[in-house]
């Protein structure tokens, strides 16, 4: 059965964006862009939120820009060719190798693990991952702890009262300081 997985860059205070909106302290360096095109090449398909879709929207044409270089056209070409389903209440339509969710969040993935396919159902954006994680719908929580505190913001964790609990089954130090940490969710059955 595919893994739901939720991989983001996280402060060391559990931020995925600052209290004023901003996350440029999560841009990746060489090192750390390489590691999240391996990763990506494992996914098979990407939930999205509308504002993370929004966000993303720029690597559907970024090829055409001139100044990118070989790293970032190779993870445009990737992005692209991804399949993607984007959950949103306002958007009527969507561009790329995408289509608007027509289920639940639920009814998704449980349609995504019954498909033949290969790779992981990938869950990006903080409002669908902790309703991922509420309905117990994620796998695998992957983080890239990124040595700075923010102070506040969007959580990577959401908060409420339910205790789940994981095994770690990978980590990684980066030249630049920033810890990858993989947990697994231990189910008992």
């Amino acid at each position: 059965m595919r893994s739901v997985t939720y991989s983001m860059g996280v402060s060391l205070d559990g931020y995925i964006v600052g209290p004023d909106g901003g996350f440029a302290w999560t841009e990746p360096d060489e090192e750390i862009f390489r590691s999240w095109i391996d990763r990506t090449r494992e996914v098979g398909v990407h939930l999205l939120g509308r504002r993370l879709y929004e966000t993303m929207l720029y690597w559907e044409t970024a090829d055409q820009d001139p100044s990118l270089d070989d790293s970032k056209l190779e993870w445009a070409a990737l992005w692209t060719r991804l399949p993607k389903v984007v959950f949103s209440t306002t958007l009527s339509a969507v561009e790329g190798n995408a289509r608007l969710a027509s289920g639940g969040l639920a009814e998704e993935i449980e349609r995504l693990r019954a498909e033949p396919g290969e790779g992981d159902i990938a869950i990006g954006g903080a409002t669908l991952a902790a309703e991922a994680a509420a309905l117990g719908l994620i796998d695998e929580y992957r983080t890239l702890v990124h040595p700075v505190l923010v102070g506040g913001g969007i959580p990577y964790f959401p908060r409420h009262e339910r205790r789940v609990d994981l095994e770690l089954v990978e980590t990684r130090t980066f030249g630049s300081q920033v810890v990858y940490l993989r947990h697994r969710v231990t189910r008992v059955h």
